[in-house]
């Protein structure tokens, strides 16, 4: 295996585990605090997100790219001067997103809170908004030295520190609710100050694996680092010009994701108290579409993410030799294997959305609807994550940010009329039709730049939304006669109904894809191997 690959796996392995204890914290958590006080945790960490996003500027890819090239033309000292200068520059970097997330925090819960019948006051969101803040100090300086190490080919302390700080914030999230609710008999408004301030100790324990790693490796990157003379030095400007050029459509991509849900955080509440909905149960349909039920619906998605990252060293190395087959056969590969797993387990999430919300949460015939509704957004998330690393891939990242501003204007004027028309489910259309337009241009673009011909994956989809449609009948009429038989009253049968009816689908979309040979095309031998494991073939 070639260094990048070894690097992207371990990256992409880090990211995965991250990324999934990051989905499944939030269901102790809810049993912790309750339903009616988590939408004021959803309420801080949208826009903590986003300025985090905005503080750390794709700051670790950006500067990977930067100190990795400079490497390889000899010029060792250009990295040097970059991380020495830029731990000052994202130091005051933090300190700046910090002071003014605490000075947005009142006027930002302004906007969120219209009316008095909702659950929380505009003091308690921006309380919470500030308390979140902390981090803000931390983690740009954080994904500085990610970005050096990574640029001298060392992709362990970036996963592994990525790993820890989710560790170490998710145990002092859930032990410090826990103390302060349960223990202390303490209120559960204090206990989402707490747990939202777990972000700035995750953030530090990340930091100290970090310079645990730098201390082992710091000599290994001294031995090759030779202070260039003045007359041969890159300027500064130069530099920084470099790293904003890489950087910037990286945070498109990653904020993608919190500025539409930074639309309905703008939009939604007064909508629905406009279309004539209580405050409060406008603040439980929030906090269902933009926290609770998105936990679920991104599992199958965190896959996408794994592949986009595993994509833009593959495509780029072959669109950079020219070899177009090559990069036409990648994009081949991953759309397939994406579709694949994620149409299926988006549709089967939608089918079992009620035993799903009941065992992961309580049963809520609201959180049911919203869930079986939302689901299959989970393929458009994927394919904006695929098709935005695809661009990044053929250096055309500026498409990326047009796309993205594109799909956020339509959003953001969808979205309040379709409330006002179809109540959540408006919102839900509107998150659906916003990332449709960008993904279609993301498509648009990657066509024309490449001379990519998606007839093989035209077909191939066909066949793959055919299997579903198999396999969600099965699960269907599966589900139907365990109910009629006992209606799933407990979170015990609730699992059980749901473990009984994803493994019919899993066997049944497994075995029929398997005789039609598109498995072993698409997932190789190993699912073969499996598969005779499980006894599914012969």
């Amino acid at each position: 295996m070639s260094s990048l690959m070894k690097g992207t796996a371990i990256l992409t392995i880090g990211l995965f585990l991250s990324k999934l204890l990051g989905l499944v914290y939030i269901f102790p958590f809810y049993a912790i605090v309750g339903e009616d006080n988590i939408a004021l945790y959803n309420y801080a960490y949208i826009p903590y997100n986003i300025m985090l996003s905005i503080a750390i500027a794709g700051l670790p890819i950006a500067v990977s790219k930067f100190v990795s090239k400079y490497n390889a033309l000899g010029d060792f000292d250009a990295g040097r001067r970059l991380v020495k200068t830029g731990a000052l520059l994202m130091t005051l970097t933090g300190i700046v997103a910090f002071i003014l997330m605490n000075l947005l925090a009142t006027p930002l819960a302004n906007i969120v809170i219209d009316s008095e019948e909702q659950t929380f006051t505009v003091e308690q969101v921006a309380n919470v908004i500030k308390w979140v803040s902390y981090a803000l100090i931390v983690v740009p300086f954080m994904s500085l030295v990610r970005g050096y190490l990574q640029g001298y080919g060392h992709y362990l302390p970036t996963s592994v520190s990525q790993l820890v700080e989710q560790i170490v914030r998710i145990v002092f999230l859930l032990g410090g609710a826990f103390i302060v609710v349960k223990v202390m008999d303490g209120n559960e408004i204090t206990a989402i100050n707490f747990s939202v301030f777990a972000a700035f100790i995750g953030a530090l324990g990340g930091l100290l694996t970090l310079f645990y790693f730098w201390k082992r490796l710091r000599p290994e990157i001294k031995a090759v680092q030779v202070v260039a003379p003045k007359e041969q030095r890159l300027p500064y400007s130069d530099m920084y010009k470099e790293i904003f050029k890489y950087s910037i459509p990286v945070v498109f991509v990653g904020l993608g994701g919190s500025l539409f849900q930074l639309v309905d955080l703008l939009t939604f509440n007064r909508a629905m108290i406009a279309s004539g909905i209580s405050g409060e149960i406008s603040d439980a349909y929030f906090t269902m579409l933009n926290l609770l039920t998105q936990k679920i619906v991104m599992i199958p998605v965190v896959l996408a993410t794994g592949f986009s990252m595993a994509i833009i060293p593959t495509v780029t190395k072959f669109y950079t030799e020219g070899n177009l087959r090559q990069v036409h056969s990648s994009m081949d590969k991953t759309y397939q294997v994406l579709l694949f797993i994620t149409v299926p387990a988006a549709i089967g999430i939608s089918i079992l959305a009620e035993d799903l919300y009941h065992f992961f949460y309580s049963y809520s015939e609201m959180g049911t609807q919203v869930l079986s509704h939302y689901a299959p957004i989970a393929i458009f998330f994927a394919l904006f994550t695929v098709t935005a690393a695809m661009l990044q891939g053929v250096n055309y990242q500026k498409w990326v940010i047009f796309s993205l501003l594109v799909g956020l204007l339509t959003k953001t004027i969808l979205n309040t009329p379709l409330i006002h028309l179809m109540s959540v489910d408006g919102a839900i259309l509107a998150t659906a039709l916003g990332y449709g337009a960008t993904i279609a241009i993301n498509i648009f673009v990657i066509k024309k730049v490449t001379n990519y011909n998606a007839t093989v994956v035209l077909r191939r989809i066909l066949l793959i939304v055919i299997l579903t449609i198999v396999m969600a009948l099965a699960v269907w009429i599966t589900h139907i006669i365990l109910t009629a038989i006992a209606p799933a009253s407990t979170k015990v049968l609730a699992l059980l109904y749901a473990i009984i009816c994803a493994g019919v689908g899993a066997i049944i979309y497994g075995a029929i894809s398997y005789r039609l040979g598109l498995a072993q095309l698409l997932l190789g031998e190993k699912f073969t191997k499996i598969a005779r494991k499980l006894r599914l073939v012969k």
